[in-house]
């Protein structure tokens, strides 16, 4: 019975592995944008894309299923360059309505760890002719403590020295380290959503919290607070002095249509 399952979920993966690169290959992922907001005044900062794939016969597939068979089969990269590409073809149609605004893109470390990434990044932010500082790039914190991570540092300082912004996303589920954070020239950090989530119900998690803002300030970066879903926790945040929050409070996952409309209404 148990090697009968473990033969399912094999055969599962190798048949998501294959859809997923015919996928990629006939334009079935779209990119869904969520807004970014300042703490203080409301004032919308950015957006972050995100990844979606719609098979044609089994409807949405979560990125929690497709995300980690690309990074496992290599399909990571041309889907992560579709990602990246479409990403700034979409800062270029924002400037282009008269709405310019800032998005950002998340990483993988399997995209990192080959050498041609930053020249795939310039040909992006050239073949759309957008400014660097338009684009976030953001890295798990995980990816700071990768044991290549003297080239991978290199790699990101000549990201940082283009213009592009770098950011850490779910700050507080690896190893926090004052050392790496030094070391790496990011300018925000992303409190990851599952020590939002239990604000003004769980005190561990309010001091962590708490000590995570104070820490991205002393060490001159951004704080932003993701997976923001109640007046309290913004509330909360908002006292903390956390600079930027994201989350269902204020908007939703949405796709470029309606963000453009929502740009377009100011």
């Amino acid at each position: 019975m148990i090697i009968r399952s473990l033969w399912l979920v094999h055969q599962c993966w190798l048949l998501l592995e294959r859809d997923l690169r015919r996928g990629i290959e006939r334009g079935e992922l779209s990119l869904v944008f969520q807004r970014q907001y300042a703490v203080t005044g409301g004032r919308p900062v950015g957006a972050e894309a995100l990844v979606r794939w719609n098979h044609p016969e089994r409807g949405p597939i979560s990125p929690k299923m497709f995300i980690p068979v690309a990074e496992a089969t290599g399909l990571i990269r041309p889907l992560g360059r579709w990602v990246l590409e479409e990403a700034c073809r979409a800062i270029r149609r924002s400037i282009e309505a008269g709405h310019e605004i800032g998005i950002g893109v998340n990483l993988s470390a399997a995209q990192l760890r080959h050498g041609d990434f930053v020249g795939i990044l310039q040909s992006a932010l050239s073949d759309a002719g957008i400014r660097p500082e338009l684009l976030e790039i953001e890295i798990t914190e995980s990816l700071l403590f990768e044991p290549s991570n003297d080239a991978i540092a290199e790699m990101l300082r000549q990201i940082a020295a283009m213009g592009v912004r770098l950011g850490v996303d779910d700050f507080g589920t690896g190893y926090s380290s004052l050392a790496y954070l030094k070391r790496f020239p990011v300018h925000k950090i992303k409190i990851d959503q599952s020590f939002v989530r239990d604000i003004g119900r769980d005190k561990d998690d309010d001091m962590i919290v708490a000590a995570m803002v104070s820490l991205a300030h002393s060490l001159g970066k951004r704080a932003i607070a993701e997976g923001v879903e109640t007046n309290e926790q913004l509330a909360f945040l908002r006292k903390l002095g956390c600079d930027e929050v994201q989350g269902y409070v204020l908007a939703r996952p949405m796709p470029e249509a309606a963000l453009a409309e929502l740009l377009a209404a100011g």
